[in-house]
């Protein structure tokens, strides 16, 4: 196994308004579903690059969660350790659109990740031990986040992470030193140095994320790019210009690219040049992972 991924899985419902936005009554729009969840979306990014990809997850025995399980299973992950209790509500991700396809608001239900308990990844720990590296999401409750830490450090795996929201992003705060890649945006990024709020430039916090013992910082941007910093170098490129379709699982396709090309040996500014490239792709798909993400299509898209 190449990398195991641990977090969020859910049903992404998106709305967009298809004129001026009128609150406190209902507008005319476009609503979509697809298969989502932060973690689940990098998990099916990396599959969908040739990665092989063990997930860790939580659904209720229900028609959603059976149809995100086909359909993640479809696209090449292993989800036999994915968690199915009828007690369980499958995470549902909702969010609410402008014209221009901006995030007007999201609503985050994933309460049922929390049966991804400490004892559950004890009890699956040879997959810490068989696998080259571990992504995980800020959905994990703190306890289950030391151990997913504690297990990765005892095998001497590195560790991933995408903080998810600015809410959550604190939640990986203590385990700074410990991650071999974050991918925050730049309110994320403020929320792990512990500055909500603050006005930094992206390329000073990125190196500052690496100064608290992070091997590779990626602050994005949205259409600015992104800044990136390692301990012996930092940067910020340009986004690939692209037609948008849905900002949805951008960033997570971003970070699966990035992985990909860290997997690969590639150095941090090649890597996440493949960031920008998958995040370009994913733009121009409705859907929240791209279904027609490829190895050609990812290096078809980079500006040389």
């Amino acid at each position: 196994m190449d990398v195991l991924v641990i977090g969020a899985a859910g049903l992404d419902v998106k709305g967009r308004v298809t004129g001026p936005l009128q609150m406190g009554t209902s507008n005319p729009g476009r609503i979509r579903r697809s298969p989502g969840g932060v973690a689940r979306n990098i998990a099916e990014n990396l599959a969908r690059l040739g990665v092989e990809v063990t997930f860790i997850s939580a659904v209720g025995e229900d028609w959603t969660g059976h149809h995100i399980l086909q359909q993640t299973q479809q696209a090449g992950v292993d989800v036999r350790h994915v968690l199915v209790r009828p007690d369980l509500h499958t995470g549902t991700y909702l969010a609410l659109q402008d014209q221009e396809r901006q995030l007007i608001v999201g609503l985050d239900d994933m309460a049922g990740l929390e049966a991804i308990t400490p004892r559950y990844l004890n009890d699956r720990r040879r997959l810490f031990r068989d696998a080259r590296m571990v992504v995980v999401d800020a959905n994990l409750s703190p306890a289950t986040l030391q151990t997913v830490f504690r297990l990765a450090d005892q095998y001497g795996r590195p560790v991933c992470a995408d903080p998810t929201s600015t809410v959550l992003a604190a939640r990986l705060r203590p385990f700074l030193d410990q991650l071999h890649l974050a991918t925050p945006n730049l309110e994320e990024a403020g929320a792990l140095l512990g500055e909500m709020g603050a006005g930094s430039a992206p390329i000073s916090m990125a190196r500052r994320l690496v100064a608290e013992g992070g091997d590779l910082a990626v602050v994005t941007l949205a259409e600015e790019g992104l800044c990136y910093a390692t301990a012996e170098e930092s940067g910020h490129l340009p986004a690939i210009t692209a037609p948008i379709v849905d900002r949805t699982g951008v960033g997570d396709a971003l970070t699966a690219a990035v992985i990909f090309g860290l997997l690969e040996g590639l150095p941090p500014s090649e890597a996440v040049r493949l960031g920008l490239s998958a995040a370009a792709l994913t733009l121009q798909c409705q859907e929240t992972v791209c279904p027609g993400l490829s190895l050609e299509r990812l290096y078809g898209q980079l500006v040389v």
